[in-house]
């Protein structure tokens, strides 16, 4: 499926910006031109199976092959008709295909494209789910050969849970997802891309792979680190002779909750994205230190402005 030529809206950056659709309250959906003839998901899981059960909800998607190393897992995903049928072998596996949607852990993402990259059809999109994108994009595009295309990209959903049997169809849907186009994105190849991530449910975003990284630093990657780390530190916490996690309620089952998440990801996206992870501990630990100075002190008056803040804050998330 080679990208259509068609005009591209400009973002307030002047880079393309695809237009997002929103139908009205109660309105029908209107009958979609757009088709995917082959998809092959590299890493049937979540993200992938999840993505493929979208667009097969909405008949957006002839075949779609899996690809992986986990046998079962892909044997499932034939069985719950996420996948047609899949591949052991990422080379075999994108043959003819017209998109390729790599959704593995962010440190072979590079690896898996150099791998695929010379069994490409002619016009073949790659795209990838990966929530770190500088150091992504910028091995991905010169692997390409001519005449197909990278595009990165990040929808920011998920769960805890990992494997196929964890993939639903409505995951994406009043989702953000964050496509980083560079100048040498090639535009019909990201309108493309980014018409599947809306059909999917998503409301299609444009941002530098800079800006992405310190952005999904702040809101995605501290919290892990600060949800982890949380776990750990009651988790090793001595004083009585049993483990103090078992009474734990709401609050703090609520609040660890992303700490059930894949801890080979976390690994390598707090290596990856290490400057950015850095950045906002740092700033994380001064405002732990704040907080721990106005207990210690007392500090009737600074505690409640500094809960106020916060919650005035988080209440003003949409």
């Amino acid at each position: 499926m080679k990208p259509g030529a068609g005009h591209v809206a400009r973002d307030a950056g002047g880079n393309p910006a695809p237009r997002v659709r929103r139908p009205a309250p109660g309105a029908r959906r209107p009958v979609s031109s757009f088709m995917i003839k082959r998809l092959a998901i590299i890493g049937v899981g979540l993200i992938g199976g999840s993505l493929a059960l979208a667009l097969r909800k909405r008949g957006l998607v002839g075949e779609v092959v899996g690809i992986g190393r986990g046998e079962a897992n892909l044997r499932r995903g034939v069985e719950l008709e996420v996948i047609d049928r899949y591949s052991l072998d990422p080379r075999e596996g994108v043959r003819d295909a017209d998109l390729v949607f790599i959704a593995t852990p962010v440190c072979t993402i590079a690896g898996i494209v150099a791998a695929i990259a010379p069994h490409l059809a002619p016009g073949a999109i790659v795209t990838d789910g990966g929530s770190v994108k500088e150091e992504i994009v910028a091995a991905c595009e010169p692997l390409m050969p001519k005449g197909s295309f990278f595009v990165g990209g990040h929808p920011i959903a998920g769960t805890e849970h990992s494997g196929v049997e964890a993939a639903f169809s409505s995951l994406y849907e009043r989702r953000r997802c964050i496509l980083t186009p560079t100048p040498r994105t090639d535009p019909s190849a990201l309108a493309l891309v980014a018409r599947m991530w809306e059909e999917a449910g998503s409301q299609v975003v444009l941002m530098d792979v800079h800006k992405h990284d310190r952005v999904l630093a702040a809101i995605s990657h501290l919290p892990h680190m600060v949800a982890y780390s949380l776990v750990n530190a009651v988790g090793g916490y001595d004083r009585f002779e049993e483990n103090i996690l078992r009474y734990s309620a709401g609050g703090f089952r609520d609040f660890t909750r992303i700490a059930s998440s894949d801890p080979v990801m976390w690994r390598d996206i707090a290596v990856m994205n290490r400057d950015a992870v850095l950045e906002m501990l740092d700033l994380f630990a001064g405002s732990l230190s704040d907080l721990r100075r106005l207990v210690a002190a007392g500090d009737e008056a600074g505690l409640e402005r500094f809960f106020a803040r916060s919650k005035e804050q988080r209440d003003g998330i949409n």
